[in-house]
């Protein structure tokens, strides 16, 4: 979102968390519930080719960052053009701009919850272990708590539906006091 783009009315939220602690569970419910707009950084990876090649060991693409950020930059701005707030999803939280986003959740799954996860997904022995891996080193948490002003940061559980369920009021009820908060100082 361009610095000198539109302003905000509506919160833009990043849902992250390593590979499969529900991201986009828990987005899509949101953007369900408070009528935000769900952004799916997957999806819009592959939509509009936003890989410069493969890694085959791990069995992803390779992500070409400015095209991403560019396709982004783009949704954003039309998203405050409109007056819409935005949920987007993304294992990956460090590659945007801090004044993207008014509250970051990084989601947590116990090591024995995420291993069944990632093996229902398929994912082959070296993915599942290098995400089981960086969900033990809270290598999302911590890149999250690096980008973004502290108190813009959450960690939250994210093991049951009920989590999931708590998580998604959490965000709710703090988007309507952000729109307050904002309404307040216009």
């Amino acid at each position: 979102m361009s610095e000198d783009g539109p302003k905000r009315t509506r919160p833009f939220v990043l849902i992250t968390g390593t590979p499969g602690t529900g991201k986009t569970s828990t987005a899509s419910l949101i953007a369900e519930r408070t009528g935000m707009k769900h952004v799916n950084v997957g999806d819009l990876i592959k939509e509009h080719k936003c890989h410069e090649g493969r890694d085959e060991d791990l069995d992803t693409n390779i992500l070409d960052e400015d095209k991403l950020l560019d396709a982004m930059e783009v949704i954003l701005d039309k998203a405050a053009e409109d007056g819409q707030g935005i949920v987007a999803d993304f294992h990956v939280c460090e590659i945007f701009p801090e004044r993207w986003f008014d509250l970051i959740i990084c989601l947590r799954t116990s090591t024995d919850v995420l291993f069944d996860r990632l093996t229902a997904r398929g994912y082959n022995e070296k993915k599942r272990s290098e995400n089981m891996e960086a969900e033990i080193m809270q290598v999302i948490l911590d890149e999250a708590r690096e980008s973004y002003a502290q108190e813009i940061v959450h960690e939250c559980p994210s093991n049951t539906v009920e989590d999931m369920e708590t998580n998604v009021t959490r965000v709710e009820q703090w988007g309507k006091q952000w729109i307050k908060d904002k309404d307040k100082e216009d």
